[in-house]
């Protein structure tokens, strides 16, 4: 499904190395196009991806990238005026487009779209909605933030009549500031949930709600939103909606209502009432965690709402891998368990203790995280995060990315929070290389270090492995 233009050969991707834009460029690679590529931050496991692929990436913007001029730019999300490609394409009148609107004319335009939102949970929910949907065999198309393990990939065209999009609200392109997701042209939408973040292009609460409040308006009248019934800051967006509305959750208000939970280590449990729900069906899915309960909902859901089975839905369910970097267990040494998670916000920090002690109950867990996204760098959630990160038994604090170019009295204050923290569990504040050091020093058998961020985080997650499966590594 996607257009075809013989004048187009040559596509250049500025910022190739973001998820989306990577998964894109492979997949019109796929198509027949020549693709070239360029970024300043190239890190597995995009890096990797685009390696197997044998597309040619530019470390470094640079107006050579640009030479010979390429039939299309597409500019990413990260990339401003000043930016040598970004200056070179409008120069030159090279034609540019953003990745969202090449997403939607290249791809989604005329199949019936889903689209998937929220705070937190968007990846895993839309690969696990992809994945069922795949292993059903209706051949999805799809745009995940995240590489899930069944599909292998991020991004897929698909020859079924659906395309599973992961609905990002952060802004277009430096030309265009309107939320993502607003290309997505969503037939039927899930709102995960809601919360403030990206302090860096909204400045409340309030204007992400509106941001929400407009993309209900694009749902058609015969289709569908499901939405998260017990999240307080969904409920005034979904005062005016123009399509059916399904609420989910744990509340009696909520239309589908989450009954029975049992989380151990294998996994979870529950079972589902109310809107024609059968409530003796017990739902078994291979991840621990209420968050994840929550997002297997709403793929229920959307699943049976587009008449897929019982069976169809558990299957896609007792065989889905999980995605990269959410709860990813990095590897086991000396029975240490290792885990990646892209975890920046507090709540999606939280969750991810909680459930990974669900998961590992009676073990001693170690929490390591790395301020890096554009609002975990800020003092905007200090307190929560303090909360968040008490839940774990030690806590690792990297120093926020690129501090030297934050004010110092808006810059989050790690110091603050590890002696915040010292007054319940033990927590240190300390360079990566010093964090490897520590570990490799304190780390028994046992233990589950989890560590999080949204960036690379200087690959301590292998170099810890390598330092541990040393014979001098193991305390």
């Amino acid at each position: 499904m996607i257009h075809k233009q013989t004048s187009l050969n040559h596509i250049h991707f500025s910022g190739i190395c973001g998820t989306a834009m990577g998964s894109l460029a492979v997949l019109l690679q796929k198509h027949g196009y020549h693709i070239t590529g360029s970024d300043q931050n190239v890190y597995p496991p995009m890096s990797d991806f685009l390696v197997e692929h044998s597309i040619q990436v530019h470390e470094g913007f640079a107006l050579a990238n640009l030479e010979p001029p390429p039939d299309l730019v597409v500019l990413g999300n990260a990339l401003s005026r000043g930016n040598p490609e970004v200056e070179a394409a409008l120069a030159q009148r090279i034609p540019y487009i953003s990745m969202a609107e090449l997403l939607k004319e290249f791809f989604i335009r005329g199949r019936t779209s889903l689209v998937v939102t929220g705070t937190h949970g968007k990846t895993t929910t839309t690969s696990l909605l992809a994945w069922i949907f795949a292993n059903a065999g209706m051949n999805p198309g799809f745009l995940i933030g995240g590489i899930a393990e069944n599909l292998k990939t991020s991004c897929a065209d698909g020859s079924g009549d659906f395309f599973i999009t992961e609905g990002d609200e952060y802004d277009t392109a430096f030309f265009d500031k309107r939320s993502k997701f607003f290309h997505y042209l969503p037939d039927q939408l899930v709102l995960n949930n809601l919360e403030f973040d990206h302090a860096d292009i909204f400045v409340s609460l309030e204007q992400i709600q509106q941001s929400f409040r407009w993309l209900l308006r694009l749902v058609p009248g015969n289709g569908l939103v499901v939405a998260n019934g017990d999240d307080d800051n969904l409920k005034p967006v979904l005062e005016q909606i123009y399509s059916p509305l399904l609420t989910f959750g744990l509340g009696p208000d909520c239309n589908v209502r989450i009954e029975d939970i049992q989380i151990c280590e294998t996994g979870s449990q529950f079972r589902l009432e109310g809107a024609g729900q059968n409530s003796q069906q017990i739902w078994n899915l291979p991840m621990a965690g209420i968050h994840n309960i929550r997002n297997a909902t709403a793929v229920i859901l959307l699943a049976q709402h587009n008449h897929l089975s019982t069976e169809q839905i558990q299957q896609g369910f007792s065989s889905f891998q999980g995605v990269k970097r959410r709860q990813e267990l990095r590897g086991t040494i000396n029975d240490i368990w290792v885990y990646d998670d892209f975890a920046h916000h507090p709540t999606a920090v939280a969750e991810t203790i909680r459930a990974l002690r669900q998961k590992h109950p009676g073990k001693r867990l170690c929490a390591v995280f790395e301020p890096r996204s554009n609002t975990s760098v800020l003092r905007i959630h200090q307190e929560q995060l303090v909360s968040a990160l008490a839940q774990a038994d030690e806590v690792l604090l990297a120093p926020p990315h690129r501090a030297e170019r934050i004010p110092t009295n808006e810059r989050l204050d790690v110091q603050a929070i590890v002696y915040a923290l010292n007054s319940q569990i033990p927590a240190q504040a300390l360079e990566t290389s010093a964090i490897l050091e520590h570990l490799q020093v304190t780390a028994t058998s046992g233990d589950v270090i989890l560590i999080m961020s949204n960036g690379k985080f200087d690959n301590l997650h292998e170099r810890l492995l390598k330092v541990l499966d040393s014979e001098t590594g193991l305390a």
